[in-house]
């Protein structure tokens, strides 16, 4: 049982770390890839230990409760961020940002765009924030790579607000309903865009800072399914521990 075990820990160590290198190749190296590298490397060099390792039995319950509770939270998260509750009514949509490349969106950011021009179809009065700073690798804030796609595709440019200050989702939401509460008048509603892994945290920050919003899934690509959805769960855990 432990031989089984071994190769089949060592062989998925294996088949991760080439996962990541496949996904530095397409996204670029960043914390996400060094957080899948470390994931792989733990799995190899438990493979190789197994057979010492597995007789403290505690060690092995822990290992094993904890694969549980991630595949608990990441079956959550997929169902409850593909279940949208947008109604069109709302008064804005806030798409949040998810990295560029140079000057130019990535797919996972094209995916969210996509989706506000959905919503700018159904509702053409609502306002579209796009929320999103400059990184310290890109040529231009996120907002305003965001802001040119929408545009070229038709999405009215006095409709659009951009938000270029914000470096994280808390950040996000702070400063678009900063925005918003002084561009509209009394109570109004948001609907929130984003991939569908960060549908609930996204939600859950926007409620804490007091707005009223429903949301609106885009596709997450299959190819970074594994690490956006262990990226997002250790984020959920550091926003219940610190609240941001």
């Amino acid at each position: 049982m432990a031989r089984k075990m071994k190769f089949v820990l060592i062989t998925l160590g294996i088949l991760l770390f080439v996962y990541a290198i496949v996904l530095v190749f397409i996204t670029g190296f960043n914390f996400r890839s060094i957080l899948l590298c470390g994931g792989s490397c733990v799995l190899i060099l438990y493979g190789f230990f197994i057979e010492k390792l597995i007789k403290k039995k505690w060690l092995t319950y822990s290992i094993l409760t904890l694969c549980v509770c991630f595949a608990a939270m990441v079956v959550f998260l997929g169902l409850y961020g593909r279940t949208d509750n947008v109604t069109y009514s709302e008064d804005a949509v806030v798409v949040l940002g998810a990295g560029i490349r140079g000057e130019g969106v990535t797919r996972l950011l094209a995916y969210r765009l996509l989706k506000a021009i959905e919503f700018s179809e159904n509702n053409p009065d609502a306002y579209v924030v796009v929320s999103g700073g400059q990184g310290p690798d890109e040529a231009i804030s996120e907002a305003l790579a965001m802001e040119r796609y929408l545009i070229r595709r038709g999405v009215p440019p006095e409709r659009i607000i951009k938000e270029d200050a914000s470096t994280s989702t808390y950040e996000n939401f702070l400063y678009s309903k900063e925005i918003l509460d002084d561009l509209l008048e009394g109570p109004y509603e948001v609907a929130v865009i984003t991939n569908d892994f960060h549908i609930f945290r996204a939600v859950r920050v926007a409620g804490k800072l007091g707005m009223t919003a429903t949301h609106f899934h885009a596709q997450t690509d299959w190819v970074s399914v594994p690490l956006n959805y262990t990226r997002e769960c250790l984020a959920i855990i550091k926003f219940l521990i610190i609240g941001k």
